[in-house]
């Protein structure tokens, strides 16, 4: 009777794991994308607004808390991305729930919206911008507006692609990619679903990394040069994922 149940047990995680790989089957270049846009904005709020990370909200926590500790002077932006983060993320997935009961996909609805944001925040950082102090109310709009495009992603990601790996969270994948090279090299010589559904799981982690890395690089360098208007390839990248969100219908992207 156990030993019926822990197979029983195994072929339920086998089947689950299974149906998660086939259904993220194709989905490596959206989640490249998505990564490298969450790169970029990254890097570019971190140098032109004020040491701001848009999509590492634990690089805001551990910024507050640094200045709170040492009695240093701290900037409004780190302190108000958690909430706005936190409240973006709760209500885009209410939302999401609520379209979803109703009987219509809400995947192109967050894409859209996304990309929205992240053209607002482009918009009005090239046009009040740059901000020699980032505590400004429009600076603060610009950083939130990212902000909220970096929240809308973690849901989308969350909700629209379940199973799929983080496109903003580098330490959760980069681990996870190393345990699987590893279990890869163990397991390099038996015929084991598990095995093979893990290691397409890590076709999909390596993108992201990799992107996510491409997408530092490429803001880091388009902010020292052009400012602001960095955001631009951010905001097409977003324009981009809707593009190609509209050929994923069997994930609730498309109508």
């Amino acid at each position: 009777m156990g030993a019926t149940s822990t197979v029983t047990g195994n072929d339920r995680e086998l089947s689950t794991t299974r149906r998660s790989v086939v259904g993220l089957r194709g989905s490596w270049l959206l989640l490249a994308v998505l990564s490298t846009t969450a790169g970029a904005v990254d890097v570019i709020g971190f140098l032109a607004l004020g040491g701001l990370f848009t999509a590492h909200i634990t690089g805001n926590l551990v910024v507050a808390a640094a200045h709170y500790i040492t009695g240093g002077p701290g900037r409004v932006g780190p302190l108000l991305a958690l909430p706005v983060f936190v409240a973006v993320l709760g209500a885009v997935t209410v939302a999401s729930v609520a379209i979803e009961r109703a009987g219509y996909a809400s995947g192109r609805g967050l894409m859209v919206l996304h990309a929205g944001l992240l053209t607002g925040s482009l918009g009005f950082g090239v046009a009040f911008g740059p901000f020699a102090d980032t505590d400004r109310p429009m600076a603060l709009l610009v950083s939130m507006l990212a902000v909220a495009a970096m929240a809308t992603q973690n849901a989308l990601v969350k909700l629209v692609l379940p199973g799929a790996p983080s496109t903003a969270v580098m330490t959760t994948n980069i681990t996870q990619l190393i345990v699987d090279l590893c279990a890869f090299a163990r397991w390099s010589g038996e015929p084991d679903n598990l095995a093979r559904a893990r290691r397409r799981q890590a076709r999909l982690t390596f993108p992201c990394v990799v992107g996510f890395v491409a997408g530092c690089a490429a803001g880091a360098a388009l902010e020292v040069h052009l400012g602001l208007w960095a955001l631009v390839l951010p905001a097409l990248l977003a324009v981009l994922a809707v593009a190609l969100g509209e050929r994923r219908d069997d994930l609730g992207v498309g109508t």
